[in-house]
């Protein structure tokens, strides 16, 4: 977390090491069904004055001040084969997804020297990651976030509240049905730009020791308001997400982060 009590120690330039968990998320907006997996990857924070990697993304820093800061970043989220989505039986899979664009990030205030209240505006472009590289639309999700930490850093934790928003590509992605995958129970359907979801959530970690840090988050998720309700593939109204993990670290800079 960028936000800390006045006095913290300055973070390192960079950390490397291995991340542990597992997740459980709707498969897609609106779905019936989940996908949840357990994972284990690599990880690397970097902290540069331009570059800069860490839980908030993977981005280029442009322009910033104490008050606003503009970025180009990277996002990415898991697959969910259709065989295990019902709604989906028969219909292609949908891949990982990469989002790359801007993102201005506005510093609201500080409620106390510990925390933090920021506004993040992204719009970011939409790739597949299947069988090659596939452009599929362009979303936007202004967020509000308040994170917070404790003296040391050992603790931290941040809730949001934000919605998101698609245009009517990604949304098709999502919510449309073609001729060719149209069923008696599944009608075609063409889907509109607008409103994807809603969302609130929380996320929180615990630094067990100088190398290793748990973590959890969650987040509910409200759908009502979609623009594409209509879709045979819409099924309900709200869904949940959450997930648990670890880090571990195997390495650190010994030279402090940049601001």
């Amino acid at each position: 977390m960028a936000c800390g009590a006045a006095g913290a120690a300055p973070l390192p330039l960079w950390e490397a090491g291995i991340g542990l968990g597992a997740v459980s998320t709707p498969a897609y907006p609106a779905s019936a069904d989940r996908s949840s997996r357990a994972l284990v990857l690599p990880f690397i924070i970097y902290r540069g004055e331009v570059i800069r990697s860490d839980q908030g993304g993977i981005g280029a820093r442009v322009l910033h001040s104490d008050v606003y800061e503009l970025d180009v970043g990277f996002a990415a989220s898991l697959p969910a084969r259709s065989d295990d989505v019902a709604a989906r039986q028969g219909m292609p899979n949908l891949g990982p997804l990469g989002e790359f664009g801007p993102r201005l990030r506005v510093n609201l205030g500080n409620p106390t020297p510990a925390s933090r209240l920021r506004l993040d505006l992204p719009v970011r472009t939409v790739i597949e990651v299947r069988g090659g590289l596939h452009k599929r639309g362009w979303v936007t999700e202004p967020r509000l976030i308040w994170e917070t930490r404790d003296a040391t850093g050992q603790w931290t934790f941040d809730a949001h509240v934000a919605a998101a928003f698609g245009d009517r590509s990604i949304n098709d992605y999502f919510y449309g049905v073609s001729t060719q995958y149209a069923t008696a129970a599944r009608p075609t359907y063409a889907a509109d730009a607008g409103l994807i979801l809603t969302r609130i959530g929380a996320s929180t970690s615990y630094k067990v020791s100088e190398d290793v840090r748990v973590f959890a988050y969650t987040r509910y998720e409200n759908y009502s308001a979609s623009a594409n309700k209509a879709s045979p593939l819409y099924l309900k109204s709200s869904g949940t997400s959450a997930g648990i993990g670890l880090l571990w670290t195997l390495g650190r800079s010994s030279t402090p982060a940049a601001r």
